[in-house]
């Protein structure tokens, strides 16, 4: 099959300008990571150096040039020609490098070859001079790499340039922008600001004054630093999370994963935020800068926090601005679930402003970490508020003073009793928002507590009935009545309630809606489908909802005096239907609302003048 010489030995010829713009479209989220890629060579040179020459300089500058250049600086331990030739020969190979520095793969951010690839997305051509610390008879070397593909190595004279290497970049016509001093400033301190190294900054000072030299670099991680007490450490750390997160926390929550050489800050958001938005955090990789918005670092309950950590085991994705998910990096979301955990109960007990605050700004969060935690649902049951009829109460209170927690499971049930139920005495639970449901749910599996969803017989045997005579007074409107709201898959009944202003209620319950879809499939479905469908249903065929008048309420009073048979008593029916649907803040469907004009029409029309007697306005004037 490799008979033929000539089809065995060749190599591909690759396109360098095609793999720099894959680099740039699918590995890199654009062309600002270059900084960080030479900034991680030169904090790997160093790295490499200090482990012969402990005491060796640790120092990256970078210096913006006129005309869009710039040159990067560091004191790290350079190459050899023969280092360079094999190390640079190659686009992207690296493990060379590691065999001959003596180090392994984790002392080391990123890869050589790869990271100075990366300066192509805004440069033509890559100038790199190299002195080596550790062959101090080596000359140095100068190499020159062009976006086609070509390279160029000279050999220059011992002694003509400092140990380390330079790296000078020229940009192309389309991105001086990227190396101008202001954007490299910026692009340092994001990416290098926990560098453990000295890093800094050539910037030009005002009017012509010259240059000066800025710092973009900590030497001491924020939460790792000595502080005189408590106090000036959570100033500190607060002020860090101005600069870095953009708000002032509530509080912070010290982080530290051993196992993981993980350690950090979570800080608690001052503002709500909605569950599901995503829990996005800044993430330093042996002090590097990986991303400022790495997911999956906490559950999904933990919505209310956005941490800050450095870690030197978990390992990045190619393009390093993510976690690499491995076991390493489950058992350190595991460890950062249950400290911030272990926080939020400690705070949860302990009667402070701090408590109160956390409860006020994130009773979202905590709802949705009770889902899971029984002991939080215990907690969260003693603070956490809840709409009720009888203002807003925690869970706790309601069941001392009733026993039980009665509750409905939808905001437009709770509003279409919560007026009736209130003027009755009952105080039902609002649990129509997001978690509370589930939340309910668990709590009443728990020893101690009686819960249950809200029925529609609960209000209906609170409603007094109307006096016999009075039932038999209005018979016949209330079974017309009934004619006209039945195709709405509703029932009609007369009760006497408070408060008087409310004519009316619309009651409904899970069981009634359930019976009502499945009633509605089956009447939609084929043959088949309907003949399966129709197994589910009940042989109960009350409609789910009931709209119940109110007797003690003066207009439901003068309809039902109607005749059986007056358009104005069907039309007022539909009206009070239809307002009782709008009052439990449900919208109005096609249907409800043409039956809303239809009994509009009617009302007009029985309560104004015909249109023949209706003054003419240019008689009036004259």
């Amino acid at each position: 099959m490799h008979d033929d010489p000539t089809a065995a030995g060749r190599a591909f010829q690759v396109d360098l300008r095609g793999v720099v713009d894959l680099l740039a479209r699918h590995l890199y989220s654009g062309p600002r990571v270059y900084v960080r890629e030479l900034l991680q060579n030169g904090v790997d040179a160093i790295t490499a150096r200090r482990a012969v020459d402990p005491d060796a300089p640790a120092t990256v500058r970078l210096r913006p040039g006129p005309g869009g250049t710039l040159e990067v600086t560091d004191s790290g331990v350079g190459l050899t020609p023969a280092q360079a030739e094999e190390l640079l020969a190659t686009v992207g190979r690296s493990s060379k490098r590691d065999l001959d520095l003596g180090l392994g793969r984790e002392e080391f951010l990123g890869q050589f070859g790869i990271g100075l690839l990366s300066a192509f997305m805004v440069a033509d051509e890559i100038e790199l001079v190299s002195r080596s610390a550790v062959d101090p008879q080596a000359p140095p070397v100068r190499w020159v790499g062009y976006a086609d593909g070509r390279y160029d190595l000279t050999v220059l004279p011992v002694g003509s340039v400092d140990v380390g290497s330079t790296v000078r970049l020229r940009a192309r016509p389309d991105m001086d922008h990227w190396l101008t001093a202001e954007t490299v400033v910026a692009l340092a301190q994001e990416f290098g600001s926990l560098l453990p190294v000295d890093v800094a900054v050539e910037v030009p000072l005002p009017g012509d004054e010259g240059t000066a030299w800025r710092r973009v670099s900590e030497p001491v991680l924020p939460w790792r630093a000595t502080y005189a007490d408590d106090e000036e450490r959570r100033a500190a750390l607060a002020a860090y999370c101005e600069r870095t997160l953009g708000f002032t926390p509530l509080a912070h929550i010290d982080l530290d994963v051993p196992l993981a050489g993980l350690s950090g800050v979570a800080y608690v958001l001052p503002t709500a935020v909605p569950p599901g938005a995503g829990s996005r955090h800044r993430v330093y990789l042996k002090r590097m800068l990986l991303g400022t918005q790495v997911e999956d670092l906490l559950p999904d309950w933990a919505f209310f926090v956005r941490c800050v950590v450095d870690t030197s085991v978990l390992r990045p994705t190619a393009s390093r601005e993510q976690l690499y998910t491995d076991d390493a990096l489950l058992a350190a979301q595991e460890a950062l679930a249950a400290q911030v955990r272990t926080w939020t109960v400690a705070t949860l007990t302990s009667p402070s402003e701090l408590s109160r605050d956390v409860v006020t700004t994130h009773h979202l969060a905590l709802r949705s970490l009770a889902v899971v935690d029984d002991e939080v649902l215990d907690l969260t049951a003693q603070v956490l508020p809840f709409e009720t009829t009888d203002g807003t109460q925690t869970l706790a209170q309601v069941r001392d003073d009733h026993g039980e927690v009665l509750h409905t499971t939808r905001v437009e049930d709770f509003r279409r009793v919560a007026p009736v139920a209130r003027a009755q005495g009952m105080t039902i639970v609002n649990a129509g928002y997001v978690y509370d449901a589930e939340l309910l749910a668990r709590l009443a599996r728990r020893p101690g507590w009686r819960v249950r969803e809200l029925q529609a017989r609960d209000v209906a045997q609170v409603l007094e009935p109307v006096e016999p005579h009075r039932e038999l007074e209005v018979l016949d409107q209330v079974q017309a009545a009934r004619e006209v709201v039945r195709p709405l898959d509703c029932d009609l009944v007369v009760r006497r309630f408070a408060p008087e202003q409310v004519p009316a209620v619309l009651l409904e319950d899970r069981d009634g809606r359930h019976e009502s879809d499945v009633r509605r499939a089956v009447s939609e479905a084929d043959d088949l489908w309907g003949g399966v469908l129709a197994g589910f249903a009940g042989a109960d065929t009350e409609p789910a909802r009931r709209l119940v008048l109110n007797d003690d309420n003066p207009t439901v009073r003068r309809l039902l005096a109607a005749a059986p048979d007056a358009p104005v008593l069907a039309a007022g029916v539909r009206s009070l239907y239809v307002t009782a649907v709008l009052l439990a803040g449900e919208p109005l469907r096609v249907r409800e609302a043409e039956l809303m004009n239809d009994a509009m029409g009617v009302l007009l029309e029985a309560g104004l003048p015909p249109a023949s007697r209706v003054p003419d306005e240019t008689q009036e004037d004259a």
